[in-house]
This record gives structure tokens, sequence and C-alpha cells, in this order.
């Protein structure tokens, strides 16, 4: 296992910045997700690790050995990618083996460590199988006993589950959690699926046009986005967002006649040079209330639409040109056209600068 460092890499294609600039440190048994749209540079920055693709600009580290113009086999990493890119006529004993094979490991070191993956992605039934009869699982998981039984110092995986129908993402996403705290083996995974990036990483990165924008703890950035972009990002739905204007600890909705009086006596420290001027309200959809009686701050704004998710439902209601979705239980009785009063929890009110869409407070 191995630390690894990325000291400020870049990786341009003539004039496009496929990375600019990114850094980031990434301890020894951690599990770290490269987290993004299509094209923000998440792949490309895992390739620079691996060694396929030399980086126009910067440094790699595992632990303090520097890796920049290794060969993938000089590092020592092990794959996986969408496509599990198995051998079709071998077995699967032998595609999980080829790598020590190739490297004219002894046999009887190879079936040392064969039992160990075996034991550890439970194959045991299936060794002697051609893998192309296999099911996508099963298959991933003869992909990922081989990555791992040569003893990688970092595992990197590239959208291992996407190609996965919904069910088996899920078992797998859980599966592969599981599998990567026992092996304890450093592994960077790169996804566009925010759930994948929640459900396993112990550090999200979250990259938009080949720049990080924030790095932290799913918690962290969940609760607290320094952007409307991460707000955006995270979250089944995502967090909702209306444009106002700030006035003497005032909030004027846009496009309606509704205003939110904040309380909070630290907002209005951070937010003494906004007065008069427009920022962007954000808050995620479970913290929102709704009532069917008028209160202080409640908002009355009619149901647009409703939309059934287990054990809550999604609400959807018009402020101002925007749709705000809201995610309750079933215990108030609710009917599109009618009008409820909506509640803003204040403690998890995040503020926006209009112009930038970085945080103000979060």
């Amino acid at each position: 296992m191995a630390r690894v460092r990325l000291e400020s890499l870049k990786k341009h294609y003539g004039s496009v910045r496929a990375i600019d600039g990114v850094s980031i440190n990434i301890e020894s048994g951690q599990l770290v997700v490269l987290l993004g749209p299509s094209g923000c540079g998440k792949t490309t920055t895992l390739r620079c690790i691996a060694g396929l693709e030399q980086p126009t600009m910067g440094k790699i580290y595992f632990d303090d050995r520097e890796v920049t113009h290794l060969s993938p086999s000089e590092r020592n990493v092990g794959m996986v990618f969408q496509f599990y890119a198995l051998y079709p006529h071998m077995n699967v004993y032998e595609n999980i083996t080829f790598p020590l094979r190739a490297c004219r490991v002894p046999r009887k070191a190879i079936e040392t460590k064969v039992k160990e993956v075996v034991q550890i992605f439970q194959l045991g039934g299936l060794l002697r199988y051609k893998a192309s009869i296999l099911p996508p699982g099963d298959q991933q998981r003869v992909a990922l006993a081989r990555a791992v039984i040569r003893d990688p110092n970092v595992l990197l995986l590239d959208e291992p589950l996407s190609a996965l129908d919904e069910k088996f993402r899920e078992e797998m996403r859980s599966e592969l959690g599981k599998l990567q705290k026992r092996i304890g083996i450093t592994t960077i995974y790169v996804t566009h699926d925010q759930r994948e990036a929640m459900a396993l990483g112990d550090v999200i990165v979250v990259m938009k046009d080949g720049v990080i924008v924030q790095m932290g703890s799913p918690e962290e950035l969940y609760e607290h986005p320094q952007s409307v972009f991460v707000g955006n990002f995270l979250g089944t739905p995502g967090m909702n967002f209306v444009e106002c204007l700030y006035d003497n600890g005032l909030l004027f909705l846009e496009g309606t006649e509704h205003r939110l009086s904040l309380k909070r006596s630290d907002l209005f420290a951070k937010l003494s040079s906004y007065q008069g001027k427009e920022v962007i309200l954000g808050i995620r959809p479970e913290y929102v209330s709704l009532f069917e009686k008028s209160f202080e701050n409640g908002l009355s704004i009619a149901i647009l639409a409703i939309e059934p998710a287990g054990r809550y439902r999604l609400v959807d209601f018009l402020i101002g040109e925007r749709v705000f979705r809201v995610r309750t239980d079933w215990s108030l009785p609710l009917i599109v056209g009618h009008k409820v009063y909506l509640y803003f929890s204040e403690d998890h009110i995040c503020l926006f600068d209009r112009s930038s869409g970085e945080a103000i407070v979060t």
C-alpha cells in the first residue's frame, strides 16, 4: 500500500486543458473517489497516475518516490476498467493468474496467492469456468481479483460498475466497499455517479473543467458545499436554489412576493457586504418542511407535482422560474394544485454569491 501525492498536475492536448493544476494527497489504505461529469478530467488524472499518460507538468509520488516518468509496470499498479478486458478463451484461474505467470512467478507462490484472492472474492467454485460465460457481477469480481493478486501499490478503478444493470450495481457497490476495507489497499475510484461516490469514498474529489472544485468527506461535501455546482451535483435530487435579494436580514425571493427573515446572528456578519445585492439561497429537499397552516416564515405555495419515492414523496413547487423539490413522508395529505406552507430549516440554509456561485454561508 502506498501513499499517493499529486503536485500541480497538468495534462494539455494542444489548447485543451484536460487537467489543469490538480494536487491531491491520498493516505495509505484510503479509498478516494474522483467524481465529476464527463470531460471533467477524472479519467485523465487516473491514467496519469497509472502511467498510461505522461503529464504536461507536475509530479506524481508513491510514498516518497517520484514515479512521474516511470512505466506502468515500474509503478506496480492494478487497474480495472468499465469493461472487464478478461481473456475470453481462458478460464477464471488462468485469467486471475495471468499477471503472475507473465512475470514468471514460481508456481507454488502463484497457488498461495490464488487461495488468498479466491477466498476474498468468493470465486472458489468458478475457477474452471470460461470467463466469457460468467454473469457480469462474477466477471467484475474476476477482474478485481486479477488486479489485486499482484499486490499492487495502488488499485485504480475506472467506472468499474457502470456497465452493470442497477440491481448488480447496488450489490457490487456494497461488496466492493467491504472488499476494499478488508484488503486495505490504497484505491482511487473514478465515477460520474454521485451515489457510488457517497457510498464508497473515504474522500471525494469533485472535479470540473480539469480542476478540483472541492475535496472532503461525503458528509462534508453534502452538508457544506463550497459552490452551487457541488450542491447541485451531490444529492438525489440535488440541492434547491432560489435567487434572492438580501436586505437587512431579509431574503426577498426573486419572482415572488415571498420573503424570509433570517434569525441567525452569524449570518448577518457574513452577509454584511451583500446588503442590497443578489444572492442564491440553497437548501436540500429533506430540510424543507410542509404544513397545512400558516406560521412565521412559512411560504404559501401551490403544489406543482407529486412523485412517490418509496418511504417518501418528492413534491414539486414553482418558486419564481425554478422548480423547487421537497422530500417528505406520507403523513400530510397532499393534492396537486392545493397550497401548503413551506418552512426552510435555517440551520441548513446555504447562501452563494450570485456571480461566482461560490459559497458565502454553508
